[in-house]
């Protein structure tokens, strides 16, 4: 029963295949312009649901028979054995033909074609097995074999089954992706890789690669630098599909503010500065001052700063690598409004202004009076001459009250 059913569905698998084959070396066309290699994995899928649903019922029968729920008398006869002997022969020629196939052209039907024969050699086996054991006074020994076979077969087929449900659900295969990544990475003179996306149909690779280029290069440098890229890919995986896009690269100062908010989308990152990029030889790397709590422990700080590294890794992938300096975090100093006499800060504002302020406030703080000013200037003042004027009375200010603490001017039309 078991070496009937398995090779009851051979004609299916192998027209499946047959089937499949033929649809996935057309080329690609108006409808299809990825090509139609997936209809490899559509049998493949189709073959791997055959031989699991074959097992499972020839299991059951199996488990039946043992349990003693069904009875059946195995008699084997010499003419059965001899039966047995050429159904192996031919399993195993077209399992080895069907394997080599599949490798050679890196077909995913085949490779199932290979593992439907292969199933189909070890039933053999197993009823060659179970006949053997029922003969020398045995029976269940058939049963226990083709238990054993159906097990193995689901298995095998489980396996296949999520190797081309990958395959179509378009997983990045983790290997050929971090070879074609490599290759990118090692061309000279180097290129800015941006993103790098890859899939596969078929044993064929499709990446879609997203670069940077200077600014001022003209076209042809750029396209020259894709070109390169290309190559790169298909020397790491021959045969595969490349498209490769070119941005100009980031200027220095949209890639610190990229670093900065790639470095703000931590929760736990509270303040950041002195944000540098550096250019080596190997590409840009940036350091930068992380401010955490200064209660933290030190693991957990620095976890936290491997995590602000990610994400500047993943929001500025031009960046080659992130140094960071913790440093705690100071508590906010306590303040609050006091009665002040502003006589004193006022006529430091008029010497200056030839006017008062707009507005005076002083505020009390564990580092001592820290003074807050607004002036009123000309709309049409510049941005330079505000400065300066604020940063007189701020002079001025310090000068009439010696112990101050800190001096904030601001100024608004």
């Amino acid at each position: 029963m078991a070496d009937a059913a398995h090779s009851g569905t051979d004609l299916v698998a192998a027209l499946l295949t047959f089937f499949a084959v033929g649809v996935a070396t057309k080329p690609a066309d108006a409808g299809h312009l990825y090509g139609h290699g997936k209809a490899e994995h559509l049998a493949a899928l189709a073959e791997a649901a055959f031989l699991v649903l074959v097992s499972l019922v020839l299991g059951g029968l199996a488990i039946a028979r043992l349990a003693g729920w069904i009875t059946l008398d195995v008699e084997p006869a010499w003419w059965a054995f001899a039966a047995l002997g050429i159904v192996v022969a031919i399993d195993l020629g077209r399992t080895v033909a069907s394997h080599r196939a599949a490798q050679q052209y890196e077909s995913a039907a085949l490779a199932s074609n290979a593992l439907h024969f292969g199933s189909d050699l070890f039933a053999t086996l197993a009823v060659l097995g179970g006949l053997v054991a029922a003969r020398a006074g045995f029976p269940e020994g058939d049963s226990i074999a083709a238990l054993v076979v159906a097990v193995l077969v689901v298995v095998a087929a489980s396996r296949l089954i999520r190797r081309n449900v990958d395959v179509l659900m378009d997983r990045a295969p983790a290997d050929e992706l971090e070879a074609a990544r490599a290759a990118i990475e090692a061309l000279e003179p180097p290129v800015v890789l941006r993103r790098l996306r890859l899939r596969q149909a078929a044993g064929r690779a499709f990446a879609d690669v997203v670069i940077g280029v200077s600014p001022g290069a003209a076209v042809g440098q750029g396209h020259a630098a894709a070109d390169r890229v290309e190559a790169a890919v298909n020397r790491a995986l021959p045969g595969s599909d490349v498209v490769v896009h070119v941005e100009p690269a980031a200027e220095v100062g949209e890639l610190r503010e990229r670093v900065r908010a790639a470095a703000m989308t931590v929760p736990q990152v509270r303040e950041l500065h002195d944000v540098s990029l550096i250019e080596t030889d190997d590409g840009i790397e940036a350091s930068l001052h992380l401010k955490l709590p200064g209660q933290l422990r030190l693991d957990e700080a620095h976890a936290i700063a491997e995590e602000v590294e990610r994400a500047i890794s993943r929001d500025a992938p031009e960046i080659r690598a992130v140094q960071t300096h913790l440093e705690p975090l100071a508590d906010p100093a306590p303040g609050r409004r006091l009665p002040h006499d502003p006589a004193e800060v006022e006529r430091a504002v008029r010497s200056i202004t030839g006017r008062p302020p707009r507005e005076l406030r002083t505020l009390s703080t564990s580092d001592g009076l820290v003074v807050l000013v607004t002036l009123a200037l000309a709309p049409d003042a510049t941005v330079a001459a505000a400065h300066d004027e604020a940063s007189a009375v701020s002079r001025r200010i310090r000068e009439a009250l010696p112990g101050v603490a800190d001096v904030v001017v601001h100024t608004e039309p």
